[in-house]
């Protein structure tokens, strides 16, 4: 083989090295109702490119336009894709989970520049918590409801765990901000998140 087929050969094997980030799915507020006489069950899927991968959360049966999901979803992508667009996101469609069809409930995203900042994931200095309230969009472009991540900075988080259980189902105070790290949460939201860090550890 010659020089430039080796060339060629790398070149492609580093456009097709993957990544795979952890994302925890927390809760959504306030959505848009699209089942009119029942509860809508509603559940997250969520990718950086739609056509290669995606992750599905479980269906909340009992949260309705306020559901809780609590997961940790695996998501894989195009590792060079951070690096050649700007634009590239970790986006959240919420679909309402229906017997004939899935009914699209609204979506979000958080880019990839904002959140994936590199470190070694065992190092809580590198891996602070980093919990985002984000808007959630209708298909007609209306703002409508808020949805509730966590991306930890080196795409891992601390500890292996598929799910995260937090204490506190009932959010009554999301209004009232505090700041953590500087990202704006909800008072209620951030006793979630210790809670959550005190399973991690102990």
């Amino acid at each position: 083989m010659s020089i430039m087929s080796n060339r060629w050969t790398t070149f492609q094997r580093g456009e097709d090295e993957l990544r795979e980030i952890e994302v925890l799915i927390i809760s959504a507020q306030d959505l848009k109702n699209v089942k009119h006489l029942t509860k809508m069950r509603a559940y997250a899927v969520v990718y950086v490119e739609k056509d290669f991968h995606m992750a599905k959360t479980q269906v909340d049966e009992h949260g309705g336009t306020n559901p809780t999901w609590n997961q940790v979803v695996k998501v894989k992508f195009h590792a060079k894709l951070a690096e050649k667009d700007v634009l590239a996101a970790v986006n959240v469609d919420i679909y309402e989970h229906g017997h004939v069809r899935e009914k699209p409930v609204g979506s979000a995203r958080v880019l990839l520049c904002d959140v994936l900042k590199g470190g070694d994931a065992s190092d809580p200095v590198d891996n602070p918590i980093q919990c985002l309230t984000v808007q959630v969009w209708r298909s007609s472009g209306r703002p409508q409801g808020l949805l509730n991540l966590w991306v930890p900075p080196t795409g891992r988080f601390l500890m292996r765990r598929e799910s995260l259980s937090f204490s506190v189902k009932e959010v009554v105070e999301r209004e009232v901000a505090t700041s953590l790290g500087g990202v704006k949460i909800g008072a209620s939201l951030l006793v979630e998140l210790l809670y959550a860090m005190l399973l991690f550890f102990f």
